[in-house]
């Protein structure tokens, strides 16, 4: 059983780094691209999907398909050779945006869906 660092960083109840498992470490991976802006990671320019600018626009049905195409760009980036995307859902409501990600871990063929949601301010 492979062991990860847990995102955010953080000390278990022995003081020790805390470890999660491989299907929370890819989620904690994709919540890291989502919502890191590009130009935010110093040796990696054009790492992140920008989602968290995003957050504080508009909410608009246009503004929703286009955070779809960035996320599934940024995931099929960053984390392709890790998770098959299957599907990628953004809704814009209620000032939250909510994204949806189904997607299969490439290693054990586990199918995983992980859900995001931020409040948005006008």
């Amino acid at each position: 059983m492979s062991l990860f660092v847990e995102f955010p960083y953080r000390l278990d109840g022995h003081r020790r780094t805390a470890c999660t498992d491989e299907a929370d470490h890819t989620r904690d991976l994709i919540e890291q691209i989502l919502f890191t802006a590009q130009g935010e990671r110093v040796n990696r320019p054009d790492f992140g999907g920008g989602l968290q600018q995003m957050v504080f626009g508009a909410s608009s049905e246009t503004m929703a398909t286009t955070a779809h195409c960035l996320v599934q760009g940024a995931l099929q980036q960053w984390l392709g050779d890790r998770v098959a995307v299957e599907s990628v859902q953004v809704q814009s409501r209620d000032q939250r945006l909510t994204v949806t990600v189904q997607y299969t871990l490439v290693r054990n063929r586990e199918r995983q869906v992980a859900r995001f949601e931020r409040a948005m301010e006008t």
